[in-house]
């Protein structure tokens, strides 16, 4: 049976790109890995690869097409022995059509961009499909922070950052926000949707691709007494504003003795996403989290992105705010408040257990309840842990939990060495030592640059599975 080549994503939120090249013709002999083709959207150019071993068959679209829907299928392989009699006259077959008809047709959740009355249809975000695991589905304890019978609105992430924005710009006149596309392009991830049209160019302000110069700009700005949020497109890009958050926006509150206050958020994605490279996969999680005077919040799910996000902008610390790329397009319950904020420096024990505790943030959530379901089927009860903040960290909610289960596992897709899981064990060694029926144990990225390849990638990052098989150990299991 010939096999279809889809079009592919460059990341979990691309929706169509532009085919620009075949690099293979028809006729032609193939075998997995084989770069066919060339796609790119106005960020990137990426290869297309040849899933399996063959003869490219038919190309079903032609080089030079544009908006090319992700999942559409772009050309077919026959495999040894097939011949063109089995491409059906040349059309790919009718379940790949209604597999990539959904990438087509569907429309984002219900939640609108603030200032219009109705959002343009937009496609869903593709869902990764290397290196994750899906968004967290495991049932959960009642967030405490939530008054019982609050009604509850289904919402994305970044659809709870954006109103979170909104809602506080609304309030308080002196926020604003700032960054590379932020303004006209609705955000590189569409977080920002909706604020230019809302907030108008004074307040919404699109830069110039120089992190160190509007990174810069915010804290002047922070200084003055203004809020900014500063967006970075992704935090590997921060690098080159690294003296502005460490050495100014850091430092200037305590130096000032309190006089100036330093109200500034950073936000955007950091950590791997899917098959970007190693510059633009980094975690820096533990970066942020040892430096004085910073605040690190790192939110698994969107209900926390909004309070955390409003508790930030109002907090008059400079607060670094680290999202996940992959967990933007995933939706979760968000209570229908007015005014929904969280305390930053609050964990919260997401799911109870007697066996063993299990800490997450971010996106290493995904892999905690993941694997909590699995323990489960084995008879071990992992308490879950979502740290939430990272610095203040919430350690006496970690040590009472090690006091009832007598072990610990932290999961994170940072590098293993100086990692905040190591933070987190030192201080289990200082504060929880003599409750420890075992050693703490950590899962950690691999250390190594993370590879651009599929299956290295997969390789180099956290899995359910060594989440299961750490708290199996640590259970003498």
């Amino acid at each position: 049976m010939p096999t279809e080549v889809l079009m592919p994503a460059l990341s979990p939120t691309m929706e169509k790109g532009n085919l620009a090249k075949w690099l293979k013709k028809e006729g032609d002999s193939v075998k997995s890995g084989d770069v066919i083709a060339e796609i790119e959207t106005d960020k990137a150019t990426m290869e297309v690869e040849a899933v399996d071993e063959g003869t490219l068959g038919k190309i079903l679209v032609p080089e030079g097409t544009n908006d090319v829907p992700v999942n559409t299928p772009i050309a077919m392989i026959l495999g040894e022995g097939e011949d063109k009699s089995a491409l059906k006259d040349g059309k790919p077959s009718v379940a790949a059509a209604a597999a990539a008809e959904p990438a087509r047709q569907q429309k984002p959740a219900d939640s609108e961009p603030p200032g219009q009355q109705e959002r343009p249809a937009q496609k869903a975000p593709a869902q990764p499909k290397f290196g994750t695991v899906p968004p967290p589905q495991a049932q959960v304890l009642p967030d405490p922070q939530v008054p019982q019978g609050t009604e509850m609105v289904t919402m994305t992430m970044r659809e709870a950052l954006r109103d979170a924005m909104a809602e506080e710009m609304r309030r308080d006149g002196d926020v604003f926000v700032i960054g590379e596309e932020v303004a006209e392009y609705q955000g590189a991830y569409k977080v920002t949707q909706g604020l230019l049209q809302e907030f108008d160019a004074r307040r919404v302000i699109d830069t110039p691709i120089t992190e160190h110069g509007f990174a810069g700009l915010g804290v002047g700005a922070a200084l003055a007494g203004l809020k900014p949020i500063v967006e970075f497109m992704t935090f590997n890009f921060a690098m080159q504003a690294m003296d502005h958050l460490i050495n100014s926006a850091a430092k200037t509150r305590y130096m000032s003795g309190g006089q100036v206050d330093v109200a500034m958020v950073f936000r955007g994605p950091n950590g791997a996403a899917a098959r970007v490279g190693a510059q633009h996969s980094q975690d820096f999680s533990s970066w942020y989290s040892h430096v004085p005077g910073l605040k690190v919040i790192a939110p698994s799910n969107a209900a926390d992105a909004k309070g955390l996000l409003k508790a930030a902008i109002r907090d008059p610390n400079p607060v670094i705010f680290l999202e996940n790329e992959i967990l933007y397009g995933a939706s979760s319950p968000v209570p229908k408040l007015d005014d929904y904020v969280l305390p930053i420096g609050r964990a919260r024990i997401v799911r109870a257990g007697n066996d063993v505790t299990i800490v997450a943030w971010s996106i290493g959530m995904t892999y905690a309840l993941k694997a909590a379901d699995e323990l489960a089927n084995e008879n071990v009860s992992a308490e879950v842990i979502d740290l939430r903040t990272l610095k203040p960290m919430d350690i006496e909610t970690i040590v009472e939990s090690v006091k009832k289960t007598g072990r610990l596992v932290t999961v994170e897709e940072g590098w293993r060495q100086s990692g905040v899981g190591a933070e987190i064990a030192a201080r289990m060694m200082e504060e929880a030592f003599d409750y420890l029926d075992a050693p703490v144990t950590r899962v950690t990225g691999k250390d190594v640059p993370m590879p651009y390849a599929a299956n290295l990638e997969k390789l180099a990052l956290p899995s359910v599975a060594e989440v299961v098989e750490a708290a199996k150990a640590v259970c003498y299991r």
